[in-house]
């Protein structure tokens, strides 16, 4: 592995970097206190910057880059607002990189361009209600009527669930607990059936909206299956070992946005006639932030190298999104801790970074989950 930054990664990071703080930064408080989500700000910069198809070939309209340009453009946009990050990571990994990967090649030609360049804007549709992490239970199903399919059932926890133009679902076209039961499904907006529900009103990540995608009897052309019938829960299981990738791009963000204001004002912040940087009980908290933080990375970046290469990786995927996320959570605590009263209150960022990183932990699945992954593999041995 070599994971020295090349000329173009550092170039691609400072674009990204100039970009969000210049269309980004100035609305982040705005868009958070009134749950906003700013669609144009995907469709206007971010597309056209190459920012919504990092992964997508050139060929499809995408930058055609790797996973170490992606984990870095989540991370730098993450460093300023977490919910925007989100939206960038769940836009590129989840239904793009669902259509990129198991998409035949008419498929890849009708989405991949619009999703890429940001004419359109992804979801993708796993949970529901009452199956989080126990998606074999999925009761949200899908009949065949002749060359269509009708969809009935609701999913939940849907990023994107009203704005997206696109949304991939896996429904179940089999028996109950059968693993090949399911099936992945592309529906574009206006397909008469496909209905936004519920928008979630959330702790964090508040400008990255989150609502319930509703089917009733919504007829799918037969064309709009991705890969084979009864292929959507193992397809689904590889796009989430890139998604945890990209949650842990995510965390890192977070990690590194709390960690860098916290150094600043440590450095500015005077107590006691000198500033509390010199102070060994805030200088240590920054050693530590700094240790975890480069470990999380070097995990994440593990696993974005073997993303790149075809390679196994569902391990080390859940090691990192593991690590990198708790990672998250602490280090925003500490931040606030560092910050104190001023930490508490919205005029400084790291209580924005406090509340966001904590869905890094749930979101893709849980930190309970990821152990699970990680032991279960390690126990086959």
């Amino acid at each position: 592995m070599e994971f020295t930054t090349t000329e173009s990664q550092t170039m691609l990071a400072q674009a990204v970097r100039d970009l969000c703080e210049r269309e980004l930064r100035p609305h982040v408080m705005d868009w958070d206190e009134r749950q906003y989500f700013p669609a144009e700000l995907f469709r206007d910069h971010f597309g056209p910057a190459g920012m919504l198809g990092v992964l997508v070939p050139e060929e499809y309209g995408g930058a055609g880059l790797g996973y170490l340009e992606y984990i870095s453009t989540i991370g730098e946009v993450a460093k300023i607002c977490g919910s925007v990050g989100l939206s960038v990571a769940a836009h590129n990994s989840l239904c793009t990189g669902h259509i990129l990967t198991f998409g035949n090649e008419e498929q890849k030609r009708r989405w991949l361009p619009k999703l890429a360049t940001g004419q359109w804007l992804g979801a993708w549709a796993l949970t529901e209600p009452n199956t989080g992490s126990d998606a074999m239970r999925m009761k949200c199903t899908a009949r065949k009527e002749g060359n269509e399919w009708v969809l009935n059932g609701t999913k939940c926890w849907i990023t994107h669930g009203i704005s997206s133009d696109v949304v991939v679902a896996i429904v179940r076209t089999g028996e109950l607990l059968d693993s090949k039961g399911m099936t992945a499904f592309v529906i574009e907006r206006g397909t008469p059936g496909l209905k936004a529900g519920k928008k979630e009103n959330k702790l964090g990540m508040r400008a990255s909206e989150t609502a319930e995608v509703i089917f009733e009897e919504c007829r799918v052309p037969e064309e709009n299956i991705l890969g084979q019938v009864g292929q959507g829960f193992q397809q689904a299981m590889k796009v989430l070992d890139g998604g945890r990738i990209s949650i842990a791009a995510l965390s890192l963000g977070i990690a590194k946005g709390a960690y860098e204001a916290s150094v600043k004002y440590a450095k500015e912040r005077e107590q006691f006639g000198q500033p509390i940087a010199n102070f060994q009980a805030i200088a240590f908290k920054l050693a530590d932030m700094a240790t975890r933080i480069e470990a999380a990375e070097l995990l994440t970046l593990q696993a974005g190298d073997l993303k790149n290469r075809h390679k196994p990786m569902t391990t080390e995927s859940a090691m990192a999104k593991y690590y990198a996320s708790e990672v998250a959570v602490w280090a925003s605590n500490e931040a606030v801790q560092i910050f104190g009263g001023y930490g508490y209150t919205k005029d400084f960022p790291v209580e924005k970074f406090y509340r966001d990183s904590k869905l890094c932990t749930i979101g893709e699945g849980t930190s309970e989950i990821q152990k699970l992954v990680i032991s279960r593999n390690i126990l086959r041995g």
